[in-house]
């Protein structure tokens, strides 16, 4: 007679499945990142496109043409004092770098999720395979918020040096790199609210109305969004300033400006990071609820 011991049957005893399923999520949510950043693989050019020609243009005109027609440059110049009157006002370069750089994590987080997904979830009918994938509803929006955290992650570092680069003699940034840690928790949280604001537009805005949503947003909020400004300068428009505390774009761009341009005025950093931190959450749990919400109805 065998006889069998407690170590034996530890050894042969089958894994609990609540220990598995985890580890099988996560190996089915890493072969989806996997599919989408080969799909990004093939579209390179497309993505450049996209992220650099704005940013690129922008800051050309701002601190190539405009310094090189003789306006200055700085940014009191935009603000109806001369650089002359105001000799520790920062360039307007200065002043574009977050601005940019935040738009660009912005809006590649906005192109890179709601665009497909709007596809995905009326025409190409594609999600529905994703949805056969031994996953949860809510682990197959988790891992659309990542794809598009990294794609706007990756359209910062491909703006940065742009607007670093691209100026007219004398008229250099200055930025401050001594709060990297910062920088990149800010650049982290930045691109996750972009996502998860994009799954949640995806999945609430029907396919006919994208083209007419993303007009309607996408200018204001880049516009009054503190990308060419800090907000205190709003400070003689009080209604104004108001308004544009309910534009995200303010947040991201006035954290990077915390950040890279500590000597320039800013929000207060605690209250950014608070609203940045408590937008990912939220934002997050409402598009989760509603990406699950759409594809089981």
């Amino acid at each position: 007679m065998t006889t069998i011991t407690p170590a034996a049957v530890t050894a042969t005893a089958p894994t609990a499945p609540g220990a598995i399923r985890p580890r099988a999520w996560l190996h089915t949510t890493g072969a989806l990142l996997a599919r989408d950043f080969r799909v990004l693989h093939r579209d390179i050019p497309g993505f450049l496109v996209r992220v650099t020609v704005q940013p690129t243009l922008f800051v050309f005109v701002f601190a190539v043409v405009i310094p090189k027609l003789g306006a200055g440059g700085g940014i009191g110049s935009l603000f109806g004092r001369t650089t002359s009157s105001a000799p520790g006002a920062p360039l307007f370069s200065t002043i574009l770098v977050p601005g940019l750089v935040a738009s660009a994590i912005l809006f590649q987080g906005l192109t890179a999720v709601t665009a497909p997904l709007v596809l995905e979830l009326s025409y190409t009918r594609e999600i529905e395979d994703r949805v056969l994938a031994p996953i949860p509803v809510w682990v197959l929006a988790v891992e659309k918020i990542i794809a598009g955290a990294i794609q706007a992650m990756l359209a910062a570092v491909v703006v940065f040096p742009l607007v670093m680069l691209i100026h007219a003699k004398g008229q250099a940034p200055s930025i401050d790199f001594h709060q990297w840690p910062l920088l990149v928790a800010v650049v982290l949280l930045a691109a996750l609210f972009s996502s998860a604001l994009a799954l949640l537009l995806g999945t609430i805005i029907e396919p006919r109305r994208v083209s007419i949503i993303i007009s309607i947003v996408i200018v204001p909020m880049t516009l009054l969004g503190c990308v060419y400004y800090p907000w205190s300068e709003l400070s003689t428009l009080r209604w104004l300033q108001f308004i544009t505390l309910f534009n995200p774009l303010v947040y991201i761009c006035e954290a990077l400006r915390a950040t890279l341009t500590p000597s320039t005025l800013h929000m207060p950093l605690w209250v950014l990071l608070a609203v940045l931190g408590g937008g990912v959450l939220l934002v997050t749990a409402s598009s989760v609820r509603t990406f699950t919400s759409r594809l089981v109805d």
